[in-house]
């Protein structure tokens, strides 16, 4: 493990220490003790959590095959390891249930798990495919299988498979049955079929490099064998499988980049538990918020009508927008700093764009008038008061439904978690994408992740 591995190994596991710890402790409930409803519906999530945690400890790099029935993944796995491991035959489905084997290529401290699953087409194949996408979940890199011409079905299966956002490589077995097949020709095939797509799509499914060209089970050969006294006879010869480029190519991934890849992996999985835990919260506890945000609106709107000094009304507007983020970070027990609750405000004033600026002008300028009104006429009239409310009025009323758009928009990010701060998932993941090099596995899927 070099230092810049080693570096993403640690900040991925303080990360992930960091979550466990905050999601296990009370305290992050302030005074909003979770419901058992609320315990029920985050369990799931807070064992992913911390079962990313082992798995990181563990230093264990999973590697999943998929494929559809006799593409030749248990072959493959068993050529791997060198040894027939795993059942093979030439009926359909042979690999009834998910497999884990042990492999070892490095003499390493590294666990890598190779991982066989059923075939996608088979039969009962929806709950077979449900299970394949809850390895792919779990896995750290993909090997797709294929031979021959890929189908329909298999373009659709890699599809979904990249949407796990995992490192894939497309593995093209029984090349002795195609010798015509090479990279470029299986790389056009699939433009073909992503036709019905945007074909600037495509390398969002593979790259050329990241196809690779095998025989696991080469067919057997006739052979002629001369006797000595001169008689001829014909036997079979099962020629040694074909995987050096494939055992290459995981070897070259699993020593530049294996544990950068465990920690990206492990982060990803993180940041999916707590966006799951944000976003059943977030649900669970609409009615609170509900409250929460009309009343911080309300006291916003008091407060900024009876104030007569405009710079006060922008500031005291901001730090009840501010109040209001923190309130429903803690209804929602989610980490969230002062310094985070401005960065999220500072979003949502992007987002919201012209309403909230439109907001902070109104106060400047009502607010000015305002002013203007009790210091010249000093409520002299009741021409004079009455200007002055309906200008308090109308600045307040603004300024209340300013917090209200800020609290219905903070809902909507809180939902998608608390992942940023500085050992937040997803802050540690842009570390680490920023870090990697070029032409690697990792770096191919950089732009796709950044995006997330």
């Amino acid at each position: 493990m070099n230092d810049r591995q080693e570096k993403h190994f640690n900040r991925s596991r303080a990360s992930l220490q960091q979550a466990i710890s905050w999601y296990a402790s009370f305290r992050r409930h302030w005074n909003y003790p979770p419901d058992e409803k609320l315990q029920a519906e985050v369990k799931e999530d807070l064992q992913a959590l911390k079962g990313a945690l082992d798995k990181l400890d563990r230093k264990a790099i999973r590697i999943a095959t998929f494929g559809l029935v006799s593409c030749g993944k248990s072959s493959i796995i068993n050529g791997l390891l060198g040894q027939k491991i795993l059942p093979t035959g030439p009926f359909h489905g042979v690999t009834k249930f998910p497999q884990s084997v042990r492999w070892n290529p490095l003499n390493s401290e590294i666990e890598i798990e190779l991982i066989d699953t059923p075939g996608l087409d088979e039969v009962a194949g929806e709950a077979r495919a449900k299970i394949a996408r809850e390895f792919a979940q779990g896995a750290d890199l993909i090997l797709f299988v294929v031979a021959g011409d890929i189908t329909r079905t298999e373009y659709d299966a890699l599809w979904e498979l990249r949407s796990c956002q995992k490192p894939l490589i497309l593995v093209f077995n029984k090349i002795d049955l195609y010798p015509d097949r090479d990279r470029d020709s299986i790389y056009y095939q699939l433009q073909l079929l992503n036709a019905g797509h945007d074909p600037k799509d495509l390398d969002k499914i593979i790259y050329t490099d990241d196809i690779v060209m095998v025989s696991a089970q080469p067919q057997p050969i006739q052979v002629r064998v001369e006797s000595a006294d001169g008689t001829v006879a014909t036997g079979v010869e099962n020629p040694a499988p074909q995987l050096e480029e494939l055992r290459t190519a995981i070897i070259k991934i699993l020593e530049r980049e294996g544990t950068s890849l465990l920690a990206l992996n492990a982060l990803v999985q993180a940041r999916d538990a707590e966006n799951n835990i944000a976003k059943k919260t977030v649900q669970l506890r609409q009615k609170q918020a509900h409250d929460i945000i009309w009343k911080y609106a309300r006291y916003k709107a008091i407060a900024i009508a009876a104030n007569p000094i405009p710079l006060l009304d922008v500031i005291g507007g901001l730090g009840t927008d501010l109040a209001l983020i923190r309130s429903l970070a803690r209804l929602y027990g989610l980490p969230i700093t002062n310094h985070e609750a401005g960065e999220l405000w500072r979003k949502i004033v992007a987002s919201s764009g012209a309403l909230l600026l439109g907001e902070i002008a109104s106060n400047l300028i009502l607010g000015v008038g305002k002013s203007g009104v009790a210091l010249t006429h000093a409520f002299s009239s009741p021409g004079a008061f009455t200007v002055y409310s309906t200008t308090a009025g109308l600045q307040g009323a603004i300024a209340g439904y300013g917090s209200y758009v800020v609290g219905q928009v903070a809902k909507v990010y809180l939902e998608q978690g608390c992942t940023w701060g500085s050992l937040g998932a997803s802050t540690v993941m842009s570390e680490i994408l920023a870090q990697v090099e070029p032409n690697t596995i990792i770096y191919r899927l950089r732009q796709e992740l950044f995006s997330l």
